[in-house]
């Protein structure tokens, strides 16, 4: 059989997706976004009005359910991975899972691999409910051309990241408690705080390379152009990259080079 890993590497993978989807919390965590998508977007489709051009967001007002799906899904996608690494290290079974581990490089991959593909399943189907949603409830209300298909590409690799983000978090914190209050305090509190205060002394534009920045302005397909918070969506893209690649090789040097 023929795959894209490596073939001592399927061993791991398989165990750690075993991990995830043995315990309920994580499947409730799993099925949220796709509810979300679901009641989210068919409340936006029948209360929107016709597609306007000049309107925000430029996909239409029928849309926004669709963002508020892929907000569900980049925070279950980061407590996802929190759980996996820091809820090792909260039930006091890293060690052992390291011991069965061929090495720990292996298992990090693992584990950063088994999120990510969790986080893209999860996110292909929101956007498929949502989108089937759309067509449904929301003729005419929104345009299916070039800025929604941004969107939805944009939507799936903003999940893996913030699938390894949250991995990352979890392995260097070592807890679930201090990573999930991190991650939400971050993304729901302190950043825009951040953007506020500097945008008020007239350095927002500093704020583009922070990770919530790049993943609004990655997934927004130039709806907020003109916001100087916001980088261009593919230049936002690549910022968010960097941040998963920085907080995920973080991650691994811990957990390489710490005793568990």
């Amino acid at each position: 059989m023929t795959t894209v890993l490596p073939e001592d590497l399927l061993p791991g993978l398989d165990a750690e997706t075993r991990k995830v989807f043995t315990l309920r919390p994580n499947r409730l965590l799993l099925v949220g976004p796709i509810a979300v998508a679901l009641v989210a977007t068919l409340i936006t489709a029948l209360m929107s009005g016709r597609y306007d051009p000049t309107g925000q967001p430029l996909t239409g007002a029928a849309t926004i359910g669709l963002y508020l799906a892929l907000v569900a899904v980049f925070v279950a996608a980061a407590l996802l991975g929190i759980g996996v690494t820091g809820g090792e290290y909260k039930r006091k079974t890293m060690a052992l899972t390291a011991l069965f581990a061929p090495d720990r490089d292996r298992l990090v991959i693992a584990k950063y691999a088994a999120v990510a593909g969790i986080a893209l399943v999860v996110a292909v189907v929101a956007e498929v409910v949502a989108m089937l949603v759309l067509a449904a409830a929301g003729r005419g209300k929104f345009e299916f051309g070039w800025p929604l298909l941004e969107v939805l590409g944009a939507g799936l690799l903003v999940a893996m990241c913030w699938a390894v983000l949250g991995a990352g978090i979890g392995l260097l914190l070592r807890t679930t408690g201090a990573a999930v209050w991190l991650v939400l305090g971050w993304a729901f509190v302190l950043e825009p705080l951040i953007w506020l205060v500097a945008k008020g002394f007239g350095a927002g534009g500093l704020t583009t390379v922070l990770p919530v920045s790049s993943t609004v302005a990655g997934v927004s397909a130039g709806s907020f152009d003109e916001a100087e918070v916001f980088a261009p969506t593919p230049a936002a893209l690549v910022v968010l990259l960097l941040w998963t690649i920085a907080v995920g090789a973080a991650g691994w040097w811990d957990l390489r080079n710490r005793d568990l």
